[in-house]
């Protein structure tokens, strides 16, 4: 059974950091797509952020290129996403995502098999 379990959640002014945490289990994680998503309220949810476990390749949507960071640890089976310099449109429930095999288009969420639960992220101006 395929488990995903988020932590790192919270309230930051704009400008601020915070790190989520995915921790996996039951699943194979060595070879592998991740994800972070989110979803606003009233807003579909959308990819945030990807990496082929394999091979550590990553994507990124373009509203967070430069401020958001996937990274992940192969020994843990866990992926992190280090967020920097948070705006208030970045509030909104985050999830972490996995694959089942191959995804071709990396931030979509129909691509995604199993998630979590989700860790809410508030950021006010």
């Amino acid at each position: 059974q395929v488990q995903l379990v988020e932590s790192g959640g919270g309230s930051v002014q704009a400008g601020g950091s915070l790190r989520l945490s995915c921790a996996a289990s039951g699943y194979t994680y060595s070879r592998a797509y991740m994800g972070w998503f989110r979803q606003a309220p009233g807003k579909e949810r959308e990819g945030v952020a990807a990496v082929s476990t394999g091979e550590g390749s990553t994507y990124y949507a373009d509203s967070v290129k430069g401020r958001f960071a996937i990274s992940q640890d192969n020994a843990k089976n866990t992926v992190y996403l280090q967020m920097n310099s948070l705006k208030p449109e970045d509030t909104a429930m985050y999830y972490c995502a996995a694959a089942r095999g191959w995804v071709s288009r990396r931030l979509a969420p129909f691509e995604f098999n199993f998630w979590g639960q989700g860790t809410q992220v508030t950021v006010s101006s």
